[in-house]
């Protein structure tokens, strides 16, 4: 039986309240035509070391002291909760992310894999990435998670350069870091590189040289991060020095040219892909598609016929885990309020190189194209975007400052 929780339980910590599907489905000041497509994100939250630059919800344990049954119980009864509110949806792809998920057996992934099988309708040809990263990597590992159902690998090399590793406090080195792409490589059809750039120290031929050494392992997806200081981290009480921008954009220039020389084309500002090898499931995200998230501090985007819910899951993992088997695992559970949904859109399709179709634009909010006509206006004004009477897409210049493109869909009370 799937377990409803009545819209009168309220989290213990007083936090939010969790609602049964009517509360959800009531009538409202939007109106969804269709629902977008659903994906599911899995957050396994522990690392080997915490990277002094992270701020994602990620926390240290040893392997020997997983507790990999006990999440993957809470991880189950936390889908079966959430049930009510995907019912009858095809899920188009599947992200176990982190932390460093390849952390878990392959077996364990298997397990989860399985269980979600048995909950959720997938579609036939389903994206399920997961991510590892070379320090937790030894032979045949990687091919038994392609053995447990996993079809796209995403692999945490960062860089290639032992001196930067070292600064970034990463656990591998270039040896495995190369190592672990080749087999990557041998074992999946397709798969991602995580490459930083702008690391402290680095300069244009040191970029060149990590991306010389990432191009030639032939990845058929890279994603490129600029090293940035996020507060609450290691970096952000002890700022190492890193280069100034406009350093930085020659180093962006280099790596378009390259990837590009390589038959990689950039899709989104920070994704480089081959033909055929976009990554579902980020490409959901920034089309304002819906997500389920499942895990410590997991965050779900899901859309009914008259509203768009957000929510979040308790962060730390001990209390996540007690709380999901509880049958009560969601720290926040909030409507997106009206004036809001016009910039959460434009916040992520302006990240696509392509853009967005205006029609998508109705069909994810549930609103008039009216609503971002101000700063459509305005944006073409200022150079920042490129338009017709079906598509909007950034221009050039409106890449080069995303932000400030983006800005300009800003809600009033911002």
């Amino acid at each position: 039986m799937i377990p409803i929780l009545p819209a009168t339980a309220a989290v213990e910590s007083g936090v939010s309240v969790a609602h049964d599907i009517q509360h959800y489905m009531r009538p409202g000041t939007l109106q969804l035509a269709a629902l977008p497509p659903l994906s599911l994100y899995v957050h396994l939250p522990w690392c080997i070391k915490k990277c002094p630059y992270c701020d994602f919800n990620s926390h240290e344990m040893r392997v020997a002291e997983l507790p990999e049954q006990r999440y993957l119980d809470a991880l189950m009864a936390d889908l079966e909760a959430a049930l009510p509110l995907v019912w009858g949806r095809t899920v188009h792809s599947i992200f176990i992310g982190g932390g460093t998920p390849s952390l878990f057996s392959p077996e364990a992934i298997d397990r989860l894999l399985g269980g979600i099988r048995a909950r959720l309708r997938l579609e036939p040809n389903c994206e399920i990435t997961l991510e590892a990263n070379p320090g937790t990597f030894e032979k045949d590992r990687f091919k038994a998670f392609r053995s447990a159902g996993v079809s796209r690998l995403s692999v945490g090399v960062q860089s290639f350069n032992d001196d930067f590793l070292k600064t970034l406090g990463r656990v591998h080195d270039r040896a495995q870091a190369l190592a672990a792409v080749e087999e990557a490589a041998q074992a999946f059809d397709t798969f991602n590189l995580d490459i930083m750039y702008a690391l402290p120290g680095q300069t244009l031929a040191d970029l060149k040289q990590d991306m010389a050494t990432a191009l030639a392992l032939a990845p058929p997806h890279i994603s490129i991060y600029h090293l940035t200081i996020e507060p609450n981290t290691y970096f952000a009480k002890y700022p190492p020095i890193i280069p100034e921008e406009d350093t930085a954009y020659d180093m962006l220039d280099l790596i378009t040219d390259m990837t590009g020389e390589a038959g990689l084309s950039r899709y989104e500002v920070s994704a480089y892909a081959a033909p055929g090898h976009r990554c579902f499931h980020n490409l959901n995200y920034w089309q304002f598609g819906d997500y389920l998230g499942l895990g410590a501090g997991a965050h779900s985007k899901l859309s009914f016929a008259h509203r768009v819910v957000r929510q979040v899951r308790f962060r730390e993992p001990k209390l996540y885990m007690d709380k999901a088997l509880a049958g009560h695992c969601l720290a926040q559970d909030e409507e997106v309020g009206r004036a809001d949904l016009p910039f959460e859109f434009m916040l992520n399709a302006l990240r696509l190189k392509d853009g967005f179709a205006l029609q998508q634009f109705s069909e994810r909010t549930g609103l008039a194209i009216t609503a971002i006509q101000k700063g459509l206006d305005e944006a073409e004004r200022k150079g920042l975007i490129e338009r017709d009477f079906v598509r909007v897409k950034p221009s050039v210049r409106g890449f080069d400052f995303l932000n400030d493109l983006q800005s300009l869909f800003l809600p009033p009370h911002r």
